[in-house]
């Protein structure tokens, strides 16, 4: 199933203020290099206990987005209790993506 893109339900001071894992994922529903990403994204982040995963719809003006300096779509940014650890642009497959999740989860294993 394909994921869903919501606008901007947060700021980034609420995201700085996050406790544990989260993944913020920004893109749109209609963006190609999106829907391609899906599977690698799916099977490294769905089976992650305790993560929390956003999807902001990106775009002009969006700024989120812009706070994080996003120019591609996807790009999954990895944060510790709101702090940035790892980034995957444009993901093609898992390594990348697993990569991340790794330095993640030494991260928040070790706050």
């Amino acid at each position: 199933m394909p994921y869903a893109y919501l606008p901007e339900a947060v700021s980034r001071d609420e995201v700085d203020a996050l406790p544990g894992a989260t993944v913020l994922q920004f893109g749109t529903d209609w963006c190609g290099y999106c829907r391609a990403a899906e599977p690698a994204i799916a099977s490294v982040l769905g089976e992650a206990d305790g993560l929390r995963h956003v999807l902001v719809e990106d775009g002009k003006g969006r700024p989120l987005g812009r706070s994080y300096r996003v120019k591609l779509w996807p790009t999954l940014i990895f944060l510790a209790d709101g702090a940035e650890v790892a980034r995957v642009v444009r993901p093609w497959g898992t390594d990348e993506l697993a990569e991340a999740m790794t330095r993640l989860r030494a991260e928040t294993s070790t706050s």
